[in-house]
């Protein structure tokens, strides 16, 4: 088996506006769309991102354990821009941290399962071949 993909959930009241900011903010290119999930990549990846439209009401109050991870040379303020973006378009997101070197962003109505965590480049270099 290979890797492919990994799949979140977004709620289906504010899922067009999340792909928006994936796509204009950070490049990612459309792969596939079915009436309740698209699949998006950053090109340069290697790995790719579904998310599906979620109908919950109740938020896992555990999300912050569970990230759509990027690497930054600065987190804080790349997650600002994107908190500051999704404001602007009437959704509410905030940052915050788990540590000097890694910061999340929740956006609490719109991701059910998951926030968008930035981190220093240095925390993601592994010795393991390609």
């Amino acid at each position: 088996m290979r890797f492919n993909h990994v799949a979140n959930r977004i709620d289906a009241a504010h899922f067009e506006l999340v792909v928006a900011m994936l796509r204009e903010c950070l490049g990612f290119v459309e792969l596939r769309r079915t009436e309740r999930a698209i699949w998006l990549r950053q090109p340069g990846a290697n790995v790719d991102l579904q998310f599906s439209r979620s109908a919950t009401t109740a938020r896992d109050d555990d999300k912050l354990r569970s990230q759509v991870a990027f690497l930054s040379d600065t987190p804080r303020a790349d997650l600002q821009a994107l908190a500051d973006w999704l404001g602007a378009r009437g959704l509410e997101a905030m940052v915050g941290a788990y540590s000097d070197r890694e910061f999340y962003l929740d956006a609490p109505s719109a991701f059910v399962d998951f926030v968008i965590e930035a981190m220093r480049p240095e925390l993601a270099d592994y010795d393991i071949p390609a």
